[in-house]
């Protein structure tokens, strides 16, 4: 049982030499004896055909899309007046999905990555004026796409509030300081990753438990039953 699953972001060949690493990863699983994987939300959905026995691959979004029908109710908020924001152009579909089950139109912040572990943002696709914004993003690693995303967001689309959540929270250097100073009023994590101490100081993150959805899906394993329902 993998809540996350490490190296998922090396799953090309970026630029000539590059290591695939997750493959690499799924192999020493696979060779270490495991029959079985389950894990969430994974950086792309192609590493799933890296495994070479059944996986499960378990999804953090409808968490989510409870957390904010909740907190955003139908009745009392129109939810045109909001808008689900992709960070980068690869999770479009995430997005799409995720504005779709919450009703809410939906953006995206083309960027350009300068090197590794680094962003610039340099425009928005979609109207986010006037509107609270909900960014969607599958990890937050040091924050800075993140941060940046929220910024343009802000002063380029003129959005009125920022909200933020991801599946996992590496939260690695300045990750959380980063979220502090920035314009986003909340980010919401998954507890895939364990909070670490600054992360539980910050008033901003906020995590919310799968830990049932892991529970539930280890029992329709065992007793052989739909995982996907």
């Amino acid at each position: 049982v993998i809540p996350y699953f490490g190296y998922a972001r090396q799953d090309r060949k970026a630029k000539s030499r590059d290591p695939i690493s997750a493959k690499l990863v799924a192999n020493m699983i696979t060779a270490a004896g495991a029959q079985r994987v389950l894990t969430m939300d994974l950086h792309a959905a192609q590493i799933q055909g890296f495994f070479d026995l059944p996986l499960d691959h378990l999804l953090g979004a409808p968490t989510f899309v409870d957390y904010y029908m909740k907190k955003f109710p139908e009745d009392q908020y129109d939810h045109n007046e909001f808008c689900v924001v992709s960070p980068d152009v690869g999770s479009v579909a995430r997005a799409r999905a995720f504005a779709h089950k919450l009703d809410m139109p939906m953006a995206i912040v083309d960027k350009r990555r300068q090197k590794a572990n680094s962003s610039e943002v340099m425009n928005i696709i979609g109207d986010v004026t006037d509107k609270h914004v909900i960014l969607l993003d599958d990890m937050v690693d040091t924050g800075g796409s993140l941060c940046h995303a929220a910024k343009a967001l802000v002063e380029i689309g003129h959005a009125k509030s920022v909200t933020a959540c991801a599946s996992h929270g590496v939260l690695s250097g300045p990750a959380v300081q980063r979220i502090t100073d920035s314009v986003i009023d909340e980010v919401i994590f998954l507890d895939t990753i364990p909070a670490n101490a600054a992360a539980k100081a910050c008033p901003k993150i906020k995590y919310l438990s799968v830990s049932h959805m892991f529970a539930e899906a280890i029992d329709r394993i065992y007793h052989e039953n739909s995982v996907s329902k």
